[in-house]
């Protein structure tokens, strides 16, 4: 049960494709249900939407959210007719889909919290209201300490961390680079939404002072978002025909920017709490330049598989990135470094961990998912999200 997935992009959306098609690889009958968003076409059988996507502003960044008048309704049918072992809820105390679910779900519920939030006056204010519906979860979950310790202070622990992981089949050294960014230009990489709390203009301008000392580079913006034309704007002056915006990258392409990357930067400002692209990058081998935040902390070790350098700091970006820019070594070694760290990332130990975890809450303690007397088709999952 998620409010983020495709073709929504970000953490939780990987997270909850990833362990759907591992779970379903080794057997397991999983059907993701989320929200409908405009002009999408549903290529997967096994994705039940509900009510209608709501963008919202909300902790540095823009945030799903699924509404409708008949939601309520749809999302207890598809309950009905699921018959389900286990439900899963991502971000599960955020309104709406996830608190309905837990209100209504009648199965054992496992809740992954994906947050660190930056202001604690939602939970000030509801936190109570809320507390009962956390109690519904029967097994709370959070990808990182960083997302565990925010839960946790405004509901009752203990909260067991369980980390987003890593495609490793798809995010790999030795791909071939893009053929346009295939040159001995150096090549620094962005991958995620243009938000606020993305720190897209400290880049920006940390880009700018190297420009300005006449370095070789280009970068590459991976993404889209509500800051597009400030970043554009940007993009002019001394950086003019460096910066080259690639807008939203397919899910089989993405791979191939990273591949094509000399150094992946992600300097956001706070709010994150983990930072599952900077995992993306170092199983590629790219070596990795970051903020130091308790969420990226989660992911690299500072000096050691990746760099980190105060939030909202141009000038220590910039340091950094001369750095690694002039450094072949360097660059080696810690994209060599990143790739050894994110083995223990894979989504396959991942989700080893979420069936122990699935096989304690099943009914009778059979795997769930699997042997259900006249499991309820997927044709008539959708028809009962459609009441």
């Amino acid at each position: 049960m998620t409010q983020a997935y495709r073709p929504a992009v970000g953490g939780v959306t990987e997270h909850v494709a990833a362990t759907a098609r591992v779970l379903r690889a080794r057997g397991h009958d999983v059907t993701v249900v989320t929200s409908r968003f405009a002009g999408a076409v549903e290529p997967d059988p096994w994705v039940v939407r509900v009510g209608r996507n709501l963008l919202i502003r909300y902790n540095g960044a823009e945030n799903n959210m699924t509404i409708g008048l008949g939601l309520p309704s749809q999302l207890a049918e598809v309950l009905r007719a699921g018959r389900f072992d286990v439900v899963h809820v991502h971000c599960p105390v955020s309104p709406i889909l996830p608190l309905l679910t837990l209100r209504l779900a009648r199965c054992p519920v496992v809740g992954t919290f994906h947050s660190a939030v930056m202001s604690d006056l939602p939970f000030q204010l509801f936190g109570r209201l809320l507390v009962p519906l956390y109690r519904r979860i029967d097994r709370p979950l959070a990808v990182s300490d960083t997302a565990r310790e925010c839960a946790e202070r405004f509901f009752p622990g203990p909260i067991e961390v369980l980390p987003n992981g890593v495609d490793r089949s798809r995010f790999r050294p030795g791909l071939a680079r893009l053929a346009r960014y295939d040159d001995d230009t150096p090549t620094i990489l962005f991958v995620g939404r243009f938000d606020p709390r993305k720190g897209i203009p400290e880049l920006m301008a940390a880009c700018e002072r190297l420009a300005r000392e006449g370095r070789r580079f280009r970068l590459v913006l991976v993404g889209d978002g509500a800051l597009r034309s400030t970043i554009t704007r940007l993009a002019g002056g001394a950086l003019r025909g460096r910066v080259h915006f690639e807008g939203h990258v397919g899910h089989d392409h993405l791979p191939r920017y990273y591949a094509s990357a000399d150094v992946f930067c992600s300097p956001a400002r706070g709010g994150e709490s983990f930072g599952l692209v900077l995992l993306e990058a170092m199983a590629s081998g790219v070596p990795v330049l970051t903020t130091d935040l308790p969420g990226h902390r989660s992911v690299i070790t500072p000096g050691v598989d990746g760099i980190a350098v105060p939030p909202r700091d141009p000038d220590a970006l910039a340091a950094a990135l001369r750095r690694l820019l002039a450094d072949a070594s360097l660059r080696a070694t810690m994209g060599a470094r990143g790739v050894e760290r994110a083995r223990a990332f894979g989504w396959e130990r991942i989700v080893d961990r979420l069936e122990a975890i699935y096989r304690s809450l099943a009914p009778g303690g059979k795997e769930p998912g699997t042997g259900v007397p006249e499991p309820a088709p997927i044709e008539r999952l959708t028809e009962a999200a459609a009441r």
